[in-house]
């Protein structure tokens, strides 16, 4: 049975509690324990999936095929263990659960109440695969006193008594504002966010004090004494250069044996942090710099594309180069020359995005890329522009174009390159969709193998022939238009494996310019960089040289 380790917000909303539960998770494993984190959050939405970037940040999808909160691609950065869809929940989807089994009669015409029928749906996701690892970390989203988030506290307090003694502790992150005009600390929000939690009844164990400055042993005194927590259980969370400092800042602040001791774990196995020391080795001892453009239409909010800027990071890693991303908004040359905005970048990204705005200026990106032989990674949406622009540029179909646009717009303007994907196969079953099909669920999601072409770049890259990828889309690259688009030079150099939905595209005459259908992004890791990452970070280094 595994100890669970519950991680909430304070009053004061506090950044990095995501990466707080992804930095503990990396330490436990570091001392040879087998963890799995949870996401809780109180929104209604079912998924992530119908929320706007702008509204949520990046939508984070799992081999199983699960939309989730953009923390679980940081606990799968930082412990390498692949996510589930039994990972993340929201209030949205245990409400739709409770719904349903009410309509089916699951409850024999009971009043259905938030206790103890929602409580206990939270109860039973929370239990799922706890006999699989030796600590479950659970994240509850929002703040304490939300009133969204108040099932889910009642519930991993009713939780705590259904175990047995000693096997669930609370973690709270709270935030010791800094006051220049009177030089000092503020300890009294982090009380009152403690006071809060303990007026539905749960004690933190371990306090995460989020801080800008030094916290001088006086306030941690102070905290431990108010808070009704250890001294040693007061831990200090700084700011850090690079995220992945995390795991040995949080060592070396104590807050894995901190956590043991709440337990009562003693003697602790001793942390094996080389793997972490050399990832902070190698972001701080970079050889050299490359600067790579994000073309994308988010971009005013980083969090939309969090994966790419972090496996970018890691490709950088891998080659010893600091990579410097810059965020370039893809309207802003719609009807413009993109020259003057992408002049001077040593690679170019164009991410996923849904609609039709933005697209013309990354269509430009893409000729831009390819015309003057700049390294080019185009990811979902971004190996659809890639083939529009070969397609109107190259092969002389000057109206090319996607099916969306014109669902968008209501009337049909384009010869679809691109078209809606209404039926696919995943695992033995063939799935179907339709256009007018409610927009929540209906993507092609989660992992599918693709089959690449031996001696393309690729394969190359790759090292092999098979891969296994994640999606999220609805449209596809028209399998139709290949023999015309290979004729020019645009080289489909992965297919799945029926053969029917292209997955990769590239240019043969190119230094490198490679096209996905999938989320490369989404698996890559700092100790495991992703391959195409890697190489396209290293394509950009050789760039830079030629400069």
């Amino acid at each position: 049975m595994a100890r669970y380790i519950f991680i909430t917000g304070g009053v004061v909303s506090s950044l990095g509690k995501g990466l707080a539960s992804a930095a503990l998770g990396a330490l436990l494993q570091a001392r040879g324990f087998s963890v799995r984190l949870r996401k809780l959050d109180p929104y209604l939405n079912v998924d992530p999936g119908t929320m706007s970037p702008f509204e949520h940040g990046e939508v984070f999808v799992t081999d199983d095929g699960a939309e989730t909160d953009l923390d679980l691609g940081h606990y799968e950065r930082f412990t390498g263990v692949p996510a589930r869809m039994t990972d993340s929940v929201s209030s949205g989807r245990i409400y739709s659960n409770v719904l349903e089994k009410e309509r089916r009669g699951d409850y024999l015409g009971k009043t259905i109440q938030v206790v103890p029928h929602v409580t206990n749906e939270i109860k039973e996701f929370l239990a799922i695969g706890d006999d699989e690892v030796d600590f479950m970390l659970c994240e509850i989203g929002g703040t304490v006193g939300d009133i969204e988030g108040l099932p889910f506290f009642e519930a991993i307090r009713q939780f705590t008594h259904d175990r047995p003694r000693g096997q669930c502790i609370f973690m709270h992150l709270t935030l010791l504002p800094y006051l220049a005009a009177s030089g000092e600390l503020k300890t009294k929000p982090t009380q009152h966010s403690v006071k809060e939690l303990q007026s539905i009844g749960i004690a933190p164990d371990v306090l995460v004090c989020r801080s800008e400055q030094p916290i001088p042993e006086k306030e941690r005194e102070k905290i431990a004494l108010f808070c009704n927590v250890r001294k040693d259980a007061v831990i200090a969370a700084y700011d850090l250069n690079s995220i992945y400092e995390a795991p040995l800042a949080y060592h070396h602040e104590g807050l894995d044996q901190a956590v043991l001791d709440a337990f009562g774990i003693s003697p602790a196995p001793k942390p094996d942090m080389a793997k972490w020391d050399d990832v902070v080795d190698r972001i701080h001892n970079a050889d050299g710099e490359v600067k790579v453009a994000i073309v994308g239409k988010y971009v005013q909010l980083e969090d939309a594309y969090k994966s790419i800027k972090e496996a970018l990071t890691h490709g950088g890693m891998a080659n010893r180069v600091k990579v410097n991303v810059e965020w370039v908004d893809a309207e802003i040359f719609d009807n413009e020359d993109p020259a003057p905005h992408l002049e001077g970048f040593h690679a170019i990204l164009v991410p996923g995005g849904f609609g039709e705005r933005g697209t013309e200026g990354k269509i430009k990106a893409a000729e831009f890329a390819r015309t003057r032989k700049i390294p080019y990674l185009g990811i979902c949406l971004g190996m659809q522009m890639a083939v529009i622009e070969a397609a109107r540029n190259v092969a002389g179909i000057n109206t090319a174009g996607s099916e969306e646009f014109d669902h968008e717009a209501g009337g049909k303007r384009f010869e679809p390159v691109v078209y809606h994907l209404k039926e696919w196969v995943q695992g033995n079953a063939k799935v179907k969709r339709k256009a007018d099909d409610d927009k929540g669920g209906t993507m092609r999601l989660g992992a599918y193998d693709a089959v690449l072409t031996k001696g393309s770049k690729v394969a190359e890259v790759y090292g092999g022939s098979a891969i296994e990828e994640r999606h999220r889309h609805r449209y596809e690259v028209d399998i139709k238009y290949r023999e015309k688009l290979e004729a020019c030079g645009l080289t489909f150099s992965g297919m799945s494996p029926d053969g029917r939905l292209p997955e990769i595209v590239e240019w043969a005459d190119h230094p490198w310019f490679i096209g996905v259908q999938y989320h490369p992004e989404l698996k890559s890791k700092p100790f495991d960089p992703h391959p195409l990452f890697k190489d396209f970070v290293r394509a950009a280094v050789e760039t830079s040289r030629l400069v």
